[in-house]
């Protein structure tokens, strides 16, 4: 899938600038390739298209708000479920439910594996 979205952002460069920005500063690469893949995925329309000018995607300052309030959620959520795979955070349940199905077919190979609490007191137990 690496591979995929690398040849998709070669031939959309609006695309490619737009969710770099979204990088986080200190992020690592492999972290960004799984995030960005999360991103993509999920953006729908809040990604620019090849078509689109900037007086059409600031039309209307209502629009404006709710897209940018969209587009925080998702970072947010890419965030999360980014935290969860390679720090293994966890969240309440409601989140880690939305989080693994936006994230259903990103292949994650490399991840580590992390023990939690609760399995840690089970093996005490």
């Amino acid at each position: 899938m690496a591979q995929e979205v690398s040849e998709y952002l070669s031939q959309n460069p609006r695309v490619a600038a737009w969710v770099e920005a979204l990088r986080c500063e200190g992020e690592t690469d492999k972290h960004w390739r799984h995030r960005r893949e999360f991103l993509l995925r999920n953006a729908g329309d809040l990604a620019p298209t090849a078509g689109s000018s900037a007086n059409a995607e600031e039309a209307a300052d209502a629009e404006s708000r709710i897209r940018s309030r969209q587009l925080q959620q998702l970072v947010s959520f890419s965030m999360a479920w980014a935290n969860h795979v390679f720090l293994g955070c966890r969240y309440p349940q409601k989140v880690m439910d939305k989080i693994l199905s936006m994230a259903e077919g990103i292949k994650v190979t490399d991840a580590p594996i992390h023990t939690t609490r609760d399995e840690l007191v089970a093996k005490k137990g």
